[in-house]
């Protein structure tokens, strides 16, 4: 299997969604939703944000990707994911600087994220990576279009 030196860290683009989507499919504990996360869905998303979502590519594969993007004040960080063979080895990291890099060209200075609490992987990666926790807010959302369900994979 390959070492971090073998991965390629570069910007996505809609040609790369079957791959990403497959990764997702494949990702214990992860949320899917069917419009937002449909093929336009994030082909609408990518075009909104150009630059700043990327994926991470070893032996011509895709195993992660960060969907990322900003509303010209806050960035936000969705779908951070790494494939399970592939984790602890800097790749999440590597993708979340490369991120963080292209919405600071984009002069974004904060970005935010959401983790599910029974997400154990993922908040475990945010606080080891020195993200900071936000026990003083709490938040709220509304739903706009009731078709656009979420089927979380076991």
């Amino acid at each position: 299997m390959a070492g971090t030196a073998d991965v390629t860290i570069r910007q996505m683009t809609i040609e790369d969604y079957d791959e990403v989507y497959t990764l997702w499919k494949e990702t214990k504990g992860f949320g899917i939703r069917s419009v937002d996360d449909s093929r336009e869905g994030v082909e609408r998303f990518l075009r909104r944000n150009p630059l700043t979502s990327v994926v991470a590519v070893c032996g011509g594969r895709i195993i992660g990707d960060v969907l990322c993007g900003h509303d010209g004040r806050q960035g936000s960080f969705y779908h951070v994911c790494v494939h399970e063979k592939y984790r602890k080895r800097g790749i999440g990291s590597g993708m979340v600087k490369y991120a963080m890099e292209a919405l600071k060209q984009e002069g974004i200075n904060k970005i935010t994220l959401i983790a599910f609490k029974n997400n154990m992987v993922g908040n475990d990666f945010w606080k080891e990576i020195g993200w900071n926790f936000r026990s003083d807010v709490n938040y709220y959302d509304a739903v706009l279009n009731e078709g656009n369900r979420v089927e979380f994979i076991a």
